[in-house]
């Protein structure tokens, strides 16, 4: 799972994410808000830690632009504990908000708590006449079993959590093969999904010409 953390304080920054790096999670960070919406729209995020007091764009104003494309889960963070302010934030449908300081084992129970009521109804997964289970990573097409590579069901994976959102074979590339295993060409992307199509019947997943693939 992929989490973006924007926070101006650099301890703070650099503190969350080592920490929910050993938990097993990849990071990516932003220290301002018009950063922190680039780095959301260029890669595939699953959950976002959100400071609201930021340099230039507030958190609440990355919330509201984030809410416009995406429905991700959004912790925000403060150390503003009125109720006013939470009320604020959880009026423009931030899912948690943390006060400063805060324990990260705590913080850490909080975001799986989040992904899996967010993600968890993606374990079975049916189209047409396939059936996806990604928590056995097995797969039925017509009632019958079919073989599907792992990297195939990953792939389909990252495709329904980003429904409706283009990806690059890069992109789909850096979130599925990590740091220990070399990275493939382009073309076994292309390998992988014609295999999808193949085997699922997945017409759902369309090409996107030069630019990569998504999932309607």
């Amino acid at each position: 799972m992929n989490i973006l953390i924007v926070d101006d304080e650099k301890i703070i920054l650099e503190g969350i994410s080592e920490y929910l790096g050993t938990q097993g999670y990849h990071i990516f960070k932003a220290e301002d808000g018009e950063k922190a919406l680039r780095v959301f729209r260029d890669n595939s995020v699953d959950l976002v830690i959100l400071d609201i007091m930021l340099p230039g764009k507030t958190g609440f104003e990355v919330l509201g632009e984030i809410r416009k494309t995406s429905n991700v889960p959004i912790i925000l963070l403060s150390a503003l504990n009125d109720e006013q302010t939470q009320l604020s934030g959880f009026a423009l449908t931030a899912d948690d908000y943390v006060i400063k300081p805060f324990s990260l084992p705590l913080l850490a129970s909080r975001i799986k708590v989040l992904l899996n009521r967010h993600y968890g109804e993606h374990e079975i997964w049916t189209y047409k006449d396939a059936i996806i289970d990604f928590s056995s990573y097995t797969a039925t097409f017509e009632g019958n079993s079919v073989d599907v590579k792992p990297k195939e069901i990953d792939i389909l994976k990252l495709l329904l959590r980003n429904q409706n959102r283009v990806l690059s074979r890069g992109q789909i590339i850096e979130q599925l093969w990590n740091s220990l295993e070399e990275p493939p060409l382009d073309r076994v992307i292309d390998v992988y999904v014609k295999n999808l199509r193949k085997k699922l019947g997945l017409d759902c997943i369309v090409t996107v010409k030069n630019v990569g693939y998504k999932l309607i």
